[in-house]
């Protein structure tokens, strides 16, 4: 494995990881971009971003990420498209581990994200990629002229119903409460699509279907009187929400108790002196690109910080 040191390495992609990228390349500190399993983070996987600022006209979210892209490596930021498997922050300089060689750093800053939360299904797993999908963008052209199913109530489920009824014939949306937890500008989009319908109280037991045939149908579960239906639908996009990509660092840095990174209050400092944490991987709350992307410039200037700090307790008096 090769051995690369770094000032700053950061581990993930998305606009957290961008703009503390940009930060800290102007600070002249040539940052290294660990990109990850998922380049660009969960906006390459989103349509039109109308609520990034300078935008006002929106944009698709694959093109925003390769402007930050483009913008972070114009500064002198080097990427490289490799995974992080494993950490040491018990010894300095940190040491990060990834399929394709081990690099260490005087400072780490964490922007891993957050990634898709699934219902957990047996028939689940065995049909994705055969009629469930957990993007819309990805996978809504396949469904053409086609019914299709959205499990879940947020910002998110709306904004796939909405995006499918593009291509599909009809978009039910499956929720398990009697209302949506979405944003009112996302919700009134959905109620007033003629194209949505809404299933209340219900949630899926078990999608019907084959690798050969795709889903066909899912059964369908109220959870209020228990009675169980067939649902003939001939795609599941599942919309639940986002769990925090924080596996490789526990017990390596604290965390809050549903996983999600924590900083103190009014900084990107985590529990080890020297790592930083931005975006979603510690924002269970927000999760916002502009909100992860206002993060990712804390830590870098963060970052910034504790190493003039370092340098100056390192020159002789």
């Amino acid at each position: 494995m090769a051995e690369n040191h770094y000032k700053v390495v950061i581990i993930g992609s998305g606009p957290a990881g961008w703009t503390a990228a940009i930060y800290a390349a102007r600070a002249n500190l040539s940052p290294l971009v660990l990109q990850g399993t998922q380049p660009g983070g969960q906006l390459t996987i989103t349509t039109d971003v109308e609520n990034f600022p300078g935008f006002p006209e929106g944009i698709m979210g694959p093109e925003l990420m390769e402007k930050f892209q483009a913008q972070a490596e114009r500064f002198g930021t080097k990427v490289v498209y490799d995974t992080v498997t494993e950490v040491d922050f018990s010894k300095r300089p940190f040491t990060v581990m990834a399929d394709e060689g081990t690099y260490t750093a005087d400072t780490v800053i964490v922007a891993t994200g957050a990634s898709a939360k699934w219902i957990g299904l047996e028939s689940e797993k065995k049909l994705m990629g055969h009629g469930v999908s957990s993007c819309a963008t990805c996978d809504g052209a396949f469904f053409r002229g086609k019914e299709v199913i959205v499990v879940g109530g947020g910002d998110t489920a709306m904004e796939e119903a909405n995006f499918l009824t593009r291509f599909c014939a009809k978009v039910v949306v499956v929720h398990r409460r009697d209302s949506l937890r979405a944003s009112k500008i996302m919700q009134d989009r959905a109620f007033a699509n003629p194209k949505i319908e809404f299933i209340w109280d219900t949630a899926i037991e078990e999608i019907v279907g084959s690798k050969e045939t795709g889903v066909t149908g899912v059964k369908l579960k109220n959870l209020k009187s228990g009675e169980v239906t067939d649902f003939a639908t001939q795609g599941v996009f599942v919309a639940i929400g986002h769990q925090p990509n924080t596996g490789i660092f526990e017990g390596k840095l604290e965390l809050h108790p549903n996983g999600y990174l924590k900083v103190q209050p009014g900084t990107a400092s985590t529990s080890v002196e020297g790592v930083f944490g931005c975006g979603d991987v510690t924002d269970h709350h927000y999760r916002q690109a502009i909100t992860a992307a206002g993060t990712g410039c804390m830590a870098a200037m963060d970052a910034e910080k504790y190493l003039e700090a370092l340098e100056a307790s390192a020159t002789p008096v």
